[in-house]
């Protein structure tokens, strides 16, 4: 099968108060999440790819066919928004044929995203997630060669959004062609996309698989973007076999990273998720082990937040645990743990970044 590539080239939009790009990314048969705070530029660049407004400058192409100055109705694109916008007066029938290229193909995707029972009803009778998959089905029907998708689930409840998350997930995978996924939820971008895109300020801050941009971010915004607190001021002291970092009176050990040097001032990160808890400072085996006092905890519905302070510092430190290890160490009844970070979890850049 060919594969169907999106690729925008030096695509620049000019406001008044704003700029977009340069933006150059391609996208293959795969689902690339757009994550970024509120006006870093998203749902603007989904506009130029759709056709709503044009870029300044650069260049749309579309398995190898230039998009620039065609209307919206030409490019073979479909765009679905937040909202869903369905007609009102119509059935969610009606609303798929709308754009249907088949009568078929309203039948196959009533089927593949579970609606069939609920064609015969106005949008006003239907779930906001019942809303979502026939606005899906209709941006589907007109058979595109790119699908655009712009926080689809943002207005929906928590269980609702959970639940389509997971189920989007293994339909858009099947999609084979390119599929934008903007999004200001990290944890959307971390499950729904192939590969994600970090934007601020109109510009792309990083790109790569979830894991990647995750657990090794670019900057301590990315860091902060994709949920990691732990973010903390040290001094590069050793460079051979691993990287040491001073770290008010802690030696950190992590792996060697051949981009800095000793004296280099970095900030180094690890995320919640990837902090153990350990016995003691002197008897541990386990690595980069340091005493704390128990802050604060709070139960987050299926796991455990608890911030501790490392002993003779004002910083604080996050870690995310699961109800098992929470009760393993009697985290109720304490206020001192020791906490490890493992040299693999650690990751680091310099403080220009």
């Amino acid at each position: 099968m060919e594969i169907i590539m999106l690729e925008l080239d030096d695509l620049v939009k000019q406001y008044s108060d704003f700029r977009l790009g340069p933006v150059n990314m391609t996208v293959k048969d795969e689902v690339l999440a757009v994550l970024g705070p509120s006006g870093c530029g998203k749902t603007t660049l989904l506009s130029m790819i759709a056709g709503i407004c044009l870029p300044d400058e650069g260049t749309i192409r579309l398995d190898g066919r230039i998009l620039d100055g065609l209307a919206s109705e030409d490019r073979n694109v479909s765009l679905l928004f937040q909202d869903g916008a369905l007609f009102p007066h119509m059935t969610a029938r009606e609303n798929i044929a709308y754009a249907a290229t088949s009568p078929n193909i309203i039948t196959e995707l009533a089927m593949s995203l579970e609606i069939t029972d609920i064609l015969h009803k106005l949008p006003n009778g239907l779930s906001g997630g019942e809303k979502q998959r026939v606005a899906l089905a209709r941006a589907l029907a007109a058979d595109p060669a790119a699908l655009l998708l712009d926080e689809p689930l943002t207005n929906l409840d928590a269980p609702i959004k959970n639940r389509l998350r997971g189920e989007l997930r293994s339909f858009l995978a099947d999609l084979d062609i390119p599929v934008l996924y903007v999004t200001h939820d990290q944890q959307d971008a971390s499950v729904l996309g192939d590969r994600i895109v970090v934007m601020r300020d109109g510009t792309v801050r990083q790109a790569g698989t979830p894991k990647e941009v995750f657990e090794r971010p670019a900057s301590s915004f990315v860091a902060t973007f994709t949920g990691n607190p732990n973010q903390f001021r040290a001094l590069v002291r050793e460079c051979e076999s691993a990287t040491q970092l001073d770290w008010e009176s802690y030696t950190i050990e992590m792996g060697a990273d051949s981009a800095v040097s000793p004296g280099d001032d970095v900030v180094f990160c690890v995320r919640p998720e990837q902090i153990r808890l350990s016995g003691d400072a002197e008897n541990d085996p386990e690595e980069n082990v340091i005493p704390c006092k128990l802050i604060r905890q709070h139960f987050a519905g299926n796991s455990y937040w608890v911030t501790v302070r490392p002993d003779g510092t004002d910083h604080e430190v996050m870690v995310h645990l699961s109800p098992m290890v929470y009760k393993q160490y009697n985290i109720d009844n304490r206020d001192r743990i020791c906490i490890s970070l493992p040299k693999m979890a650690i990751h680091l850049w310099k403080t220009q970044c």
